[in-house]
């Protein structure tokens, strides 16, 4: 039994035998990649048996493998304390919080005033760098969550290197509260200020603001009456704020520090070592961020004399000092611990300061380094280990503001430039070529990758690579304007050539027509007229279907136009029509809009381009059905959908699919139209089935509007009910229109 591996080590063992990631086991067995990598780490207790039954099944474990991770688990419940469940707010956690006992009896009384809404709605903890505010603050979060029924939140501002937007964080708060891609689309700046405010009027909400920059920073985002309470964090008191509770944290007390180093060590190896200790205490400045870094040094080198540390910290030749607090030089702890890295951890964290998003995977570290996702999470795994990066709940990977200026720090002192910029090329080059990869999937003549693909992420199927997309989103479009920037045309058109037919599923994205203005100058550039004739098209697109800038997408599309007849490119001139016909129509501009629908359809025709074709018949008979041709635009919708039947048909897969819902959905405005109940409701609910199969919700809602339209043509009054009841439960992911019919025609039915 004494040479028994820990469970954590046998169950890391056997995951990288089986060369699984941590995301990928979680997959397989239903266990959290969080849980499995505190598991791994020996920071979470033994699991019971039916979840080392899962992770063996997880991980497709032959009887002698099984047993072993087994016996590993048994083991570790015999000889390991029964652990004290606590809670936790991602990312971090605060179960080894200490003292600060007064500032959370004021954060408490701030709560129970701001509940009976009397009191100050916004506390602002303020202080050096490394003083505990943001631990403080979600430890409050932690105490207080009870008194918030309507949801806890966090959102890092990133005050210290490089300040967000306060539009980026407002977003994630509306999306967290629940409002909708298609809401927050159609909202300017105030607009999704004002939809905040309102909504922490209505809820009972506690809301982390942290590392906040300044208060231009933070103004959007408070409320201005309610019982919510926001919680900011900044080095600055934000004076400028008005009508706030404000509360200053300096350097813990000593007893406090030497208190925290205490649980972090174990109360006998810090009794034993009692003045270094609280030398080591004083050494940190009693700052609780190096205070905890110092003291998971030591805790790694269980070895090692406590004065050991006193001696290291003792002298200043050692202590880098970039960010200071005071006379207190608070990157002392961070030098300290990453001098002891070994050199691809210490490189590691250097190139990690690198990336553009706020978190990151496994496969951002493979890319910066040139290597392996398992060697890379393996290096990665070390500095999560050295307290020097930040595993979350969600298997992903965050820098801390003041460890990522460190990091960038080291990168450029002691990385060759030259070296340096590889590794940002690697890391743009892996970004755009996954995105490119990713997104043609749903490109025609494309699908799946090309077998001489190596990947460092799965992109087996399209829900993969939707994924990918939208989650890695802030970081591949920040590489694109690096390309952008770089003057990488080539790389900058491809991109957003492959990203042609996934805009259709993520409409509200609310960054298409950016892209797209990216890639048309791109294609300038290259004085290319057939790329740039392309994404002035799609910029046309996103300029009508996200932005509703319809008479800016008449003049892209114009411009297209132009820049088509000049190429001679005949389906992009069919496509210039199309759009600028879908804008008119939006315009309430009918006959502009049906001459120049009808000029695509035979354009597209002529150059036997038949997915723009298809596209263009459905403008087309949009534009007749606005002109109270009904009869006419039946018969497109009835031609397009003949034309997806007949079995030698050119067009297939992710086109095909959209292509025929749109034309069924078209097929029932039609039969509305011409009050055909019967026909109607048919299409529209295979019109409903298809848009849920693919994950168009905004398209979905309109379908479930138009059968309950049909039913109720039909009598039907309780299916139609439930279907209004089921387009109003999308919410802000329908049209506002369709939102407003559904609720209107749900209005006049009467009660059951």
């Amino acid at each position: 039994m004494a040479d028994q591996k820990p469970f954590g080590a046998v169950l890391r063992g056997l995951r990288q035998q089986g060369r699984l990631t941590m995301e990928e086991l979680a997959e397989a067995s239903g266990v959290s990649v969080r849980a499995i990598g505190d598991m791994e780490r020996g920071r979470s207790r033994v699991p019971q048996r039916r979840t080392v039954v899962a992770l063996a099944d997880g991980l497709r474990l032959a009887d002698r493998e099984r047993e072993a991770l087994l016996a590993a688990a048994r083991a570790g419940r015999v000889t390991r304390a029964a652990g004290v469940a606590g809670n936790t707010v991602p990312p971090r956690s605060v179960g080894d919080f200490t003292g600060r006992g007064p500032e959370l009896a004021r954060l408490r009384d701030a709560a129970g005033r701001a509940g009976t809404g009397e009191g100050m709605r916004v506390s602002v903890i303020s202080g050096p760098p490394g003083c505990g505010k943001t631990t403080l603050a979600l430890k409050a979060v932690a105490d207080l969550a009870e008194m918030f029924p309507d949801g806890c939140f966090v959102a890092d501002l990133h005050g210290v290197d490089g300040p967000v937007d306060p539009a980026e964080p407002l977003l994630k708060l509306l999306k967290a509260l629940g409002v909708s891609d298609r809401r927050l689309a159609r909202e300017d700046a105030a607009g999704r200020s004002g939809l905040l405010r309102a909504l922490l009027s209505e809820r009972r909400c506690l809301v982390v603001l942290d590392n906040a920059r300044d208060e231009g920073q933070v103004r959007p985002l408070l409320p201005a009456s309610g019982r919510s309470l926001v919680l900011v964090t900044s080095r600055r008191p934000l004076t400028g704020l008005e009508d706030v509770d404000r509360l200053t944290l300096s350097e813990m007390a000593q007893d406090e520090a030497v208190a925290l180093l205490r649980r972090i060590l174990g109360a006998d190896r810090a009794d034993a070592e009692f003045a270094a200790v609280a030398r080591v205490a004083e050494l940190c400045g009693r700052l609780p961020l190096a205070l905890r870094v110092a003291g998971n040094w030591l805790t790694v080198r269980s070895g090692w004399p406590v004065d050991h540390l006193v001696r290291r910290l003792t002298d200043e030749e050692r202590r880098l000092g970039a960010l200071v607090a005071g006379d207190v030089r608070v990157e002392a702890a961070f030098e300290l611990s990453y001098r002891e890295l070994s050199g691809q951890a210490a490189r590691m964290l250097r190139l990690l300061s690198l990336v553009p998003g706020p978190d990151m995977t496994a496969a951002y570290g493979a890319a910066l380094t040139g290597t392996g996702v398992f060697e890379a999470e393996d290096v990665m795994e070390e500095l999560v280990e050295a307290g020097l990066l930040q595993a979350t709940f969600t298997g992903r990977y965050q820098l801390h503001d003041l460890l990522r200026l460190f990091a960038r720090a080291r990168l450029s002192q002691e990385e060759d430039p030259d070296r340096r910029e590889a590794a940002e090329d690697r890391l743009r080059a892996w970004l755009l070529d996954t995105a490119v990869i990713a997104g043609r999937w749903y490109k025609p003549r494309y699908g799946a990758p090309p077998p001489s693909w190596r990947g460092l992420v799965a992109l087996e199927n399209a829900e993969q690579a939707r994924s990918w997309l939208q989650s890695e989103a802030p970081a591949w479009r920040a590489a694109l304007h690096s390309a952008a920037h770089k003057g990488e045309h080539t790389r900058v058109v491809e991109t957003a050539d492959a990203m042609e037919w996934f805009c259709n599923l993520w409409v509200f994205w609310g960054h298409w027509s950016e892209i797209y203005q990216l890639s048309s100058q791109a294609a300038a550039a290259l004085e290319d007229p057939d790329l740039q004739t392309f994404h002035l098209n799609m910029q046309a697109w996103a300029l009508i279907e996200c932005d509703h800038r319809y008479r800016e997408a008449i003049e892209r599309a114009d411009e297209g136009l132009q820049c088509a007849r000049r190429a001679g490119n005949v389906p992009q001139q069919a496509s210039a029509l199309s759009h600028a016909a879908v804008a008119h129509r939006k315009l309430g501009e009918a006959q502009a809009a049906a001459e120049k629908a009808l000029a695509s359809v035979d354009l597209y025709e002529e150059a036997d381009d038949c997915e723009g074709w298809l596209g263009a018949l459905l403008t087309y008979g949009s534009c007749l059905r606005f002109l109270g041709r009904a009869e006419e635009s039946r018969d497109q919708s009835r031609r397009i959908i003949a034309f997806l039947d007949a079995p030698d048909r050119p067009v297939d897969g992710h086109v095909a699919d959209m292509t025929r819902a749109h034309a069924t959905y078209a097929l029932g405005l039609d039969h509305i139209a011409l009050q055909q109940w019967s026909e109607a409701a048919a299409s529209h609910r295979d019109a409903v089935a298809r848009f849920r199969r693919i994950g168009m919700p905004y398209m979905e809602g309109g379908s479930l509007v138009g059968l309950a339209e049909a039913l109720l043509g039909l009598g039907e009054r309780a299916e139609a009910r439930d279907c209004l009841r089921q387009a109003l439960d999308l919410g802000d992911a329908i049209d506002s229109v369709i939102l407003r019919k559904a609720q209107n025609l749900l209005d006049l039915l009467p009660d059951e």
